[in-house]
């Protein structure tokens, strides 16, 4: 619900040489503030299986090219399958899809036991905006769990694509090499896309 705050009117009236003011209640809207992205907002989102990465910051760009804002979430999770069908979201894993299987029905169970702590359980959260209101509408296009992405940073950047240039995540990636990629929308789905070593 929108909060709406009194503003004060002064109107003055000069009659008779006596100064007369009138102060009349004027009703303004004040536009809803965007929600703060953590924990709470995550679990509305897509469930209690998820908690947000506080070292990486949210990001933001139109990755599907409809002109509406998406947000693009550092998260880690127990069980991305568990909520699917609750908080209407699709796991996806182009990653392994990019080697050539990826169904994330039995790509999950490795990772999301994986000895490593710092990539046990990594997922990138995608909300895909609707409306005025983008990644913040009640209804949003789409939401995704992006699983087995091996991340160290999350941004988003301009890239070439077929003779057009479209908004596309970029990762650095955890390990040694400095390699980094890309996940591209390609008008039907995300696309694991390598970039071989460091981009910076």
């Amino acid at each position: 619900m929108r909060k709406a705050s009194l503003l004060l009117l002064l109107l003055g009236f000069s009659l008779a040489g006596f100064s007369l003011a009138i102060l009349i209640p004027a009703f303004a809207e004040t536009p809803p503030a965007a929600p703060k992205i953590d924990n709470d907002f995550v679990q509305r989102q897509f469930g209690k299986e998820f908690t947000i990465l506080p070292e990486i910051a949210p990001v933001f760009g139109d990755l599907d090219g409809d002109g509406v804002e998406d947000v693009v979430i550092a998260a880690r999770c127990k069980n991305p399958m568990l909520d699917q069908g609750d908080h209407d979201y699709k796991v996806i894993d182009p990653f392994y899809e990019f080697f050539g299987y990826g169904d994330p029905r039995m790509t999950t169970t490795a990772a999301f036991s994986d000895a490593d702590p710092l990539r046990r359980g990594l997922v990138v959260l995608i909300i895909d905006g609707a409306g005025p209101d983008g990644w913040r509408s009640a209804h949003p296009k789409a939401k995704y769990v992006v699983v087995n992405l091996p991340y160290r940073t999350l941004t988003v950047r301009k890239m070439k694509m077929r003779k057009k240039t479209i908004e596309a995540i970029y990762i650095e990636e955890a390990g040694d090499t400095g390699d980094a990629s890309a996940l591209v929308f390609d008008g039907r789905k995300f696309r694991y896309v390598p970039m071989g070593a460091d981009m910076q």
